[in-house]
């Protein structure tokens, strides 16, 4: 055993080292990016990878799902924190965590996107002198009602390593004086994890289950408290719909947050007369990608979805105020709409008239990001 610095460890295995590394996931969304990561790690002999799921998601049935579409192994640590508040859910993250850490005594943490687990697990490792990797780093939406960008703002300030997926999140780093030498421009785990699995996704028969042909409807995906928990937003959103149901399918997998809040907020009825809006239960990444792949265009209130309709080269109308990933605006085919009722529906009847945004596919999304990253990981430890 072999100590390099204070407090890290490797281990010598004939004669290469093994560099421990702990890959967290929390959520949904962390699935697509972690997925490519584990998947690079176990070509290189040189690296142990430690899966630990903090069961911030905790529906089985959909992780489960997300697991086995995306060939996941079976996370070696479950912390099965469970749904609570934000504090609550990152406290109870931080204390399993803790144990997790000096448990397996890791050279580096990885932790991707902006829940709240990254966040809670990026403290714990800071804390136990720890190295972290922040996946996805950089990203800002300058709108701090957001518990996302608080993530975000924590993680990036105590990562050692930042991978970075576009430019502005260099751009951002540098305002905040984070070294150059922390910061890697990578490209995006999750395009890697899309094409990937591209071919994959277009064996699903979601799209005869349903009953709809490509391009024949819209997809939908709706989750933001500024969104759901607010009744005048909502009833905003859903009025777009009732027009834009009238000359395309919509299809919405619903979030259980947003379908809680359609039966607190009375919208039930108002649902149930839209009789072109197809509501469903969330579907597992292979059928959701089916789908998006062939939409005549999104509406979304999704981070990832954006990106991923920019690189496949459909239209998002992005249901939000502003975005955190600005590429997909200025390169992409997304535009923000935020909940003007009017302007959706006006953006969406320009889509259906044939008037898309063309939109071209942003620098290294080129499905070799995670090879990156390992490489950086490998020249530095």
């Amino acid at each position: 055993m072999f100590f390099l610095g204070t407090g890290w460890v490797k281990y010598l295995i004939g004669f290469k080292y093994m560099i421990k590394i702990i890959n967290v996931v929390g959520a949904r969304p962390n699935f697509m990016k972690i997925a490519p990561i584990q998947r690079e790690m176990a070509r290189h002999s040189d690296i142990h990878p430690v899966l630990v799921h903090t069961g911030q998601h905790y529906d089985e049935k959909m992780s489960k799902l997300f697991f086995d579409d995306l060939e996941l192994p079976k996370p070696d640590i479950y912390l099965n924190v469970g749904s609570a508040s934000h504090a609550v859910q990152t406290a109870k993250v931080m204390v399993e965590f803790e144990k997790v850490v000096l448990d397996e005594k890791p050279d580096l943490v990885i932790v991707v996107g902006d829940v709240n687990s990254t966040m809670a697990c990026s403290i714990v490792a800071s804390k136990l002198g720890v190295k972290i990797a922040h996946v996805e780093a950089g990203l800002r939406s300058f709108d701090r009602t957001m518990p996302e960008e608080i993530n975000r703002l924590v993680t990036d300030a105590l990562s050692d390593l930042l991978f970075v997926t576009e430019q502005s999140g260099l751009d951002n780093l540098k305002n905040e004086g984070i070294a150059d030498g922390k910061v890697h421009f990578v490209g995006h785990v999750m395009i890697d994890s899309l094409i990937h699995f591209t071919e994959k996704a277009k064996k699903s028969g979601i799209k005869s289950a349903l009953g709809v042909n490509a391009r024949d409807y819209a997809l939908v995906t709706l989750h933001r408290p500024s969104n759901v928990d607010n009744k005048e937003n909502f009833v905003k959103l859903l009025n777009a719909f009732a027009v834009i149901e009238k000359d395309i399918k919509i299809i919405f997998p619903i979030h259980p947050r947003s379908r809680k809040m359609i039966s607190e907020f009375g919208l039930d009825q108002q649902i149930k007369g839209m009789k072109n809006l197809m509501l469903m239960e969330p579907l597992g990444y292979l059928d959701f990608m089916n789908l998006q792949q062939d939409a005549r265009f999104v509406l979304t209130d999704s981070g990832g979805i954006q990106e991923e309709t920019t690189y496949l080269g459909i239209p998002c109308l992005t249901m939000r105020e502003n975005t955190e990933r600005p590429v997909t605006v200025e390169m992409g085919t997304n535009r923000l709409v935020g909940s003007d009722t009017d302007l959706i529906i006006q953006e969406a009847k320009q889509i259906l008239a044939g008037n898309n945004k063309q939109g071209q596919i942003p620098p290294l999304w080129d499905g070799k990001a995670a090879e990156r990253i390992v490489e950086v990981i490998e020249d530095v430890y």
